[in-house]
């Protein structure tokens, strides 16, 4: 079986399991709101409904598994924060914007031939690229292993997957 058949036969596995869900979300028609025009706006009276009944509080910054809430403003901010701290890794002032790296990377000529002999190294999908057998199912392996599937095995059955996932 061809790669293109078995892409062709995803797509009308997709299909078929599309028209499934669109069957069971229903019309506008079917909502109990006033307001029919539209998704958005059925969901904003649903909401404003919401927000007037006693005792509902929707900004809870204690609990962060609750569906009906969200954080408060100053709660996000606190989290970004910390994450940017996290993905800083404590680096010094001088390093923490990609400019400042940028800059710092052109100073040093042996570093930026160091990351070029690296960057060589990778598999290039924005142009063809010669590798030997052995190198080419080194890189289906590696894509495998970081996707958890075998996305560079040419004879994957796509629609046996798709159903896998599925029942996942």
């Amino acid at each position: 079986m061809s790669l293109q058949t078995r892409v062709e036969s995803l797509v009308l596995r997709l299909a078929a399991e599309f028209k499934t869900i669109y069957a069971q979300v229903g019309t506008l028609a079917n909502l109990s709101t006033t307001d029919k025009t539209n998704l958005v706006s059925s969901i904003n009276e649903l909401r404003s409904q919401i927000t007037t009944l006693a005792g509902i509080t929707i900004i809870d910054d204690a609990n962060s598994a609750a569906i009906a809430t969200t954080f408060s403003a100053s709660k996000i901010t606190t989290l970004l924060d910390a994450l940017k701290t996290d993905l800083l890794g404590g680096a010094d002032a001088a390093f923490d914007t990609l400019k400042e790296l940028q800059t710092a990377i052109l100073s040093d000529e042996s570093g930026i031939t160091a990351l070029l002999t690296a960057v060589d190294k990778r598999v290039r999908f924005d142009a063809t690229q010669a590798l030997t057998a052995p190198e080419q199912e080194q890189a289906r392996q590696n894509i495998g292993a970081i996707s958890g599937a075998s996305i560079g095995n040419p004879d994957t059955d796509f629609v046996a997957a798709f159903e896998a996932a599925l029942i996942a």
